[in-house]
This record gives C-alpha cells, structure tokens and sequence, in this order.
C-alpha cells in the first residue's frame, strides 16, 4: 500500500489561522476557550472561476485559551454575526446570515458540542440571527433579521427578538427550533462591526501565549527551486520567498496580493500576477492599474513591471511572456498578448473573455496552451484546447470537452510526456452534479487515455512521473497513478489536528510536495515511502 503524505513542515504558521480574517471572537473565562468567526476567502480570482462550486470560506474556530490550539473547526454556509458559550454545557451558540442580494435574509442558527465537535443547525427555516445571548441555562434570546426586504425600506435595520427555551439545550436536535417561536414584532435592531475590536483581541491572546498574530489568507500559487528554498503568492502579498531554514528571506507586498508566479527564462527571476478588482471609493468604483512584476529570487527586488493595460492572465510555457486579457467588457475577441526583447506584439485571436471556463494554466508546459471558443457570441461554448507555436500562431489541438453533450468548464493542468492531464467541472443548469468534476489524461491528439470523476472541483494539480497530485475543494487530497488513473491514495487536509483546503500545489525538486492552503500557509508533504 502507498503510504500516505506526512506533514514534515509548516511555513507561515501562526495563531488563529485557521480563521482567516476575523469578524467576531468571545473568551469564555469559565472553559478557558476562545470562539473565533472568520472568513478564509473565495477560491476564484479573474483568472480561474471553477473550483468556487460548493465552497464556503467562513470559518468558526473554537481554540484552547492555554496554548491557543484549535480544537473544532466548522465550515459555515454563512457569516458569524454572535457567539455565545453556553453557562453550563460545554455548547457554543452561533448566529449566522446575510442579506441575499435578492430580498432574503438567511442564516442559520448553529450548536457546536464542543466535547465532540458536533454542530446542530437548530432553526426549521432559514434565517439570519444577529444575536445570540443566553439568558441562564434555558434560555436563549435571538434577533433575527426579517425574512426579507419585500416592500419593507427598513429591513436592513431591523430585527425580532425573541426568548426560545429549552430543559437541555444539549439534546436540541437538528431544525428543532419551528417558526411559530420566531414570532415576534420588528424593532430597530443595531448591527455593530466587531472586526477591529477581534483584531486587538487576537492580538493580545497571541502576545499573551508568547507568539505573534497577523492574517494571512489564500496561497494562490507556490513554487520549489532546486536550492531548498519555496516561492509563494498570497492576498497582500505579489510574492515572498522562504529559506530551507524556515525563515521567511523576503516579501513583495501588494494591495490585493498576487494570483500566478512564473520563472523568467533567466532562471534568476520570476514573474508575479496580482488580481486587480473593482473597489468602491468616495461613492464610486475604481480599480487599480495592473501589476505583473519580474522579481529577483535572491533580493525580493522588483526588477520590471509591465503595464497591460487590463489584467491578465500568465500563460506558462515556451520562453515568450504572455498575457491572455481579461476583459469582460469587451465584445471583441481578445488576442495574446506576447513579449520579446523590443516589447508586446500583437498574438493570435483567443475568443472572448469567459470567466467559469477559460482557465488552463498548464504545470510543466513545453509549449503554452489557452482554451479557446469557437463562438464569439458564446464565449462559453465549444472551446477548443490550442497551443501556441514558436512563430506566434495558434494551433486548435482537440475540444476541450470529449463528451458533446457535456459543457465543460477549464481548471489547473498540467503536462506529462506527450499528454495533458486537466481538471474540471461539468456545467449543469441545476448546479453541481454528483460525479460532475473529473480529472482526465488525454494524448495530444485527444483521445482519452483515463479519466476520474468526483463531486467536488479541483482547486490545483501537479504530477511528478508516476503520480498526479490532486487538490479539491473539500478539503481533500488525492494521488493519481500516471498511468491508470486508478486512486493511489487519498486524504483530508489536516494541520494540528484541524482541517485546511489546499489552493495550490507544487512537487518540489526534493521529492516533496508543496501543498499552499486557503489560511495561507505552505504545508511541506513528504510523499515517498
């Protein structure tokens, strides 16, 4: 049997970061634990939109005041609005919601068992709670926001407080608690911002367990170089590098943070991509200029920035720069955008701008490969798998889709001998289907050498010559023989016993596998027996 990977190391560890940014924490004096709500983030940027299906970011830690360990941790469909630990049990209430965008207001109203890690969604119907505050040991007193918006202006700043009562709230089952227990008349309700206050909570826990605390979210990319050393891109951060010591040699700071890292041709430098999205500032939206810089490995030093104009994507490949726009604004076709020594030329036409299926940033790549659509009226449909020639010109090798009647959105790839090996999802009219994300390994003339299907879309794949490493959305980890197909080995993402989503993969010169994780933090794996 395959063994499975062990942790060896863990860079840019820290408290709480599990949590991500943080809305909301509470200390209970009487248990000595810590109740932490926070948001890790989406895991879609501009450049690849798939693997966001049936994914939350929100978080909810419940963390040992001694030490600081995170003992549960639970995914929520929801923002955290209240925490409160019960006076007695060992229960931690939660309210959670949030305005649709429609006219609804939904949320859920949570019981984590925090002897067992068991979470109870207590209310019948969906609704957003603002408030949980226990009122002794039978009490809980709610405000809930209304149901909805529908000819009510004031919605937004109202709530129903209501008192629900239980012998043992303990033995509360699942959608136990029914709507006539919501009743009760709308009043004004103040929905105050807790996150600066939890920042300086978090702060003064670390500093009080000897460590420092700061956020770190969403390793987007990470790379392995021959030295020992790891490169790595995450929000606030365009690109940092790490010695083999442990200790961070570097950071280039940036006001969203970087998406893609590419090694110039140089093989001293690397290329950095930083999202850029629209921001509302004085009553209006701006965005901010594009930034793709080449940094120096060794300094951090920023030795180039280039200037698109519209943000793009890094496509891998070949010993060219290029850029593929996205510009969703444009009814045009874009075109690459290719750099040489005397500047940008002018590529070959790539279809429109299509967002949940256009992404095909291939690993390994020998020569750079886009998806492009056949139609220019539905970017989406009938793409094509092309490769882009030395001398500029673009070569459709085979449709992304090998089964006509499925849509098939693009996902991360990457190249094995005469083959590419690519994730992706099966679009659906009613959502995501079980067995609706696969990974498939096609021979450049398209046919099918395997495929593998699973519920949950892959966040990141890389391979080595044997084995196809495989990140998914739920947390899970997966090997791939190279050859079959058939499962090697498959695990659940943990660090201390918590569980964590892996964003981005590497396998590293050393034999290890760099594994960036959604809190932003580099898991070093060993995979090897």
């Amino acid at each position: 049997m395959t063994p499975l990977p062990i942790v060896r190391r863990v860079l840019g560890d820290g408290p709480f970061a599990e949590i991500g940014e943080p809305a909301l924490a509470v200390v209970d004096d009487r248990s000595r634990m810590v109740a932490v709500g926070g948001d890790v983030g989406a895991v879609q940027w501009n450049g690849s939109g798939t693997a966001d299906s049936r994914w939350t970011g929100h978080r909810i830690g419940a963390y040992e005041r001694d030490g600081l360990r995170c003992r549960h941790l639970v995914r929520s469909w929801y923002p955290v609005r209240s925490l409160a630990f019960h006076p007695v049990l060992p229960l931690l209430a939660v309210g959670t919601g949030r305005y649709d965008g429609g006219y609804s207001f939904e949320g859920e109203l949570l019981l984590i068992h925090l002897d067992s890690g068991d979470v109870v969604s207590a209310l019948q119907h969906p609704r957003e709670v603002l408030s949980v505050e226990w009122r002794g040991e039978t009490a809980l007193r709610l405000v809930l926001a209304p149901c909805d918006d529908w000819d009510n202006p004031h919605a937004h700043k109202q709530g129903h407080t209501v008192l629900v009562t239980r012998a043992d709230w303990g033995a509360v089952e699942l959608r136990a608690i029914g709507a006539e227990e919501m009743a009760a008349p709308a009043e004004p309700a103040v929905q105050p911002d807790h996150s600066a206050e939890t920042r300086r909570l978090l702060a003064d826990l670390a500093a009080a367990a000897g460590r420092q605390w700061s956020v770190r979210r969403r390793m987007w990319a990470v790379e392995g170089m021959e030295d020992g050393r790891v490169l790595a891109a995450l929000d606030g951060v365009l690109a940092e590098s790490w010695l083999p010591s442990g200790d961070r040699q570097w950071a280039v700071e940036d006001e969203e943070g970087g998406r893609q890292l590419v090694l110039a041709s140089d093989g001293t430098s690397v290329w950095a991509n930083a999202e850029r999205r629209s921001r509302r500032k004085k009553g209006r939206w701006e965005t901010s200029a594009p930034r793709l810089a080449r940094i120096a490995i060794d300094a951090g030093q920023v030795l180039e920035t280039l200037s698109p104009g519209v943000c793009a994507v890094l496509v891998t490949g070949g010993q060219r720069m290029i850029l593929r726009p996205l510009d969703g604004r444009s009814k045009r076709p874009a075109r690459l955008m290719m750099y040489d020594l005397e500047g940008p030329v002018d590529g070959p036409e790539v279809g429109r701008f299509d967002l949940f299926n256009h992404g095909f940033a291939v690993r390994s790549a020998s020569r750079p490969c886009v998806l492009v659509g056949t139609d220019l009226d539905k970017p989406h449909k009938d793409k094509w798998i092309a490769a882009v020639g030395a001398d500029g010109t673009l070569r459709r090798l085979f449709p992304h889709s090998w089964v006509p009647q499925e849509h098939h959105f693009g996902g991360p790839a990457v190249e094995i001998g005469q083959s590419l090996v690519y994730a992706g999802a099966v679009h659906h009219g009613h959502g995501p289907q079980p067995g609706g994300a696969y990974v498939v390994r096609r021979s450049l003339n398209g046919a099918v050498q395997w495929q593998y299907r699973t519920d949950h879309p892959a966040t990141a794949l890389d391979a080595d010559a044997d084995t196809v490493y495989v990140a998914y959305n739920s947390g899970a980890l997966t090997a791939l023989d190279a050859g079959s197909g058939s499962v090697r080995w498959h695990t659940e993402l943990e660090v201390g016993g918590a569980p964590t989503t892996a964003l981005s993969l590497a396998v590293a010169s050393q034999g290890h596998l760099l594994v960036g994780t959604v809190d932003g933090r580099i898991l070093e794996c060993s995979v090897r027996g």
